[in-house]
């Protein structure tokens, strides 16, 4: 059987460490990429259930740390969206999906020509980064309202600079979660999968996600920020109000 080439494609980027120069441990001695692995596996799941075509890869770090100016797990990114391209050709449509320090390598590769969009979880936002790589990309970011490792105030607040400088953006609050996402664990999972797939336009993207995208660049950044729980109606268990929908996005 001939296999059809993907649609479009997720790279998943884990977590790391601000510094470190060795490489990861193999397998599931790496936890950071132990902890995106369910979140691959429903996106694989969503993806092969829609008929979709979506290819979902995770991206692989010569370093486990950020480490300073040099930037490593970005020029990882980099790399997976060069192989990607010379694999799948210029029009694939890619979606970064990040955590932590991975999400921060996703908002800085951001300015690929395959990348459409980011969803970052509990991503590490200094304020100096830059924002001008996001403009016409679709930004999500997910962040507990108890973190204490990354800050949920500095991702609202690139939000608003991503916005100024162009870019389509939201940030979902989850009340009660935590940085490992182990705390609420399946709602982490659904919307997360919902957003890529949504932002792929390989499913339907919560209405309130595409309104607060749709905000104009003078918005503040609270006008673009969710509850999860009150606005998406995700994660509230069986009685929850199912979040409503719009038409994928192309």
């Amino acid at each position: 059987m001939v296999q059809r080439p993907p649609s479009a494609a997720v790279l998943v980027l884990h977590g790391g460490r601000e510094t470190g120069t060795e490489p990861p441990p193999p397998g599931l001695l790496n936890l950071p990429g132990t902890r995106m692995r369910p979140f691959v596996r429903a996106l694989g799941r969503a993806a092969t259930g829609a008929g979709s075509g979506v290819l979902v890869r995770q991206v692989r770090y010569g370093h486990r740390g950020w480490n300073g100016d040099r930037a490593d797990p970005f020029h990882d990114a980099v790399a997976a969206l060069d192989a990607l391209r010379d694999e799948a050709g210029d029009g694939l449509p890619v979606v970064l999906l990040g955590h932590s320090m991975g999400a921060r390598a996703a908002l800085r590769a951001a300015g690929h020509p395959l990348v459409r969009g980011v969803v970052g979880l509990a991503p590490w936002c200094p304020p100096g980064d830059p924002v001008t790589q996001l403009a016409d990309r679709d930004v999500v970011l997910v962040h507990s309202n108890r973190d204490r490792l990354t800050s949920p105030q500095a991702s609202q607040s690139l939000t608003a600079r991503a916005r100024r400088a162009g870019a389509r953006t939201c940030m979902i609050t989850v009340r009660g979660g935590d940085h490992a996402m182990i705390r609420r664990a399946p709602a982490w999972h659904r919307v997360t999968t919902a957003l890529v797939l949504g932002l792929l336009g390989s499913g339907s993207l919560p209405a309130p996600v595409g309104a607060a995208l749709a905000l104009p660049a003078t918005a503040e950044a609270t006008e673009g920020t969710l509850d999860l729980d009150l606005d998406l109606g995700a994660g509230a268990g069986p009685a929850g109000r199912p979040p409503t929908a719009v038409p994928p996005r192309r």
